[in-house]
């Protein structure tokens, strides 16, 4: 039953999600962490730090990640959480499989006309308010902790999101380099 939820959820997310990979992480963490309670916010979180630090986009990688989580909780063994893993990237990619097979043609043709670039102007403000949505989903408790919890955690986390932000947003610093260096602090000054 969960390779059928898996499928028709992550179907529903590669139908529906705008924008990328990180336009689709708020869409996959509502369904795979809220709606069906396949795992905690803490692992959907620990599952998009890895997505974003292996090759590939965001979106597949998380839902790979997603697929082999869920099943992996719900007391199978690994043979089967990989097939969920299969499902749920399978699913992701089939509906811009389908669509980009069907539009492709259609598109190159009508690309320039009024009404088509003005879906896309409609589009680009839905796509940044995904993006937001995705940041302030994992703005949480369980990434950040709290001041009257835990307060080092909590300044240090605060810390290394704002030297991130600046060092992407200011210093143009490869973001891979910072993904390590962050990573290394959190080594150091959390445990």
């Amino acid at each position: 039953m969960i390779f059928l939820q898996l499928f028709f959820t992550f179907f529903q997310i590669g139908l529906f999600g705008f924008g990328g990979g990180y336009g689709m992480l708020s869409l996959i963490q509502t369904e795979v962490v809220h709606h069906w309670g396949w795992m905690t916010t803490s692992e959907f979180t620990d599952i998009v730090a890895v997505s974003q630090m292996t090759p590939g986009p965001i979106g597949i990688n998380s839902a790979t990640y997603c697929g082999y989580t869920a099943v992996h909780n719900a007391g199978m063994g690994n043979t089967m959480a990989v097939l969920g893993s299969a499902t749920a990237t399978f699913a992701l990619v089939l509906p811009s499989l389908i669509l980009m097979i069907l539009i492709s043609k259609m598109f190159l043709r009508y690309m320039k006309h009024p009404t088509v670039q003005n879906v896309f102007a409609g589009l680009r403000p839905a796509v940044v308010g995904l993006l937001a949505a995705a940041t302030l989903l994992l703005c949480t408790k369980e990434n950040f902790s709290t001041p009257a919890d835990n307060p080092w955690q909590f300044w240090i986390s605060v810390f290394l999101f704002v030297a991130t932000f600046i060092g992407t947003k200011v210093f143009k610093i490869n973001p891979i380099k910072l993904i390590v260096m962050a990573g290394f602090a959190g080594l150091l000054l959390l445990y």
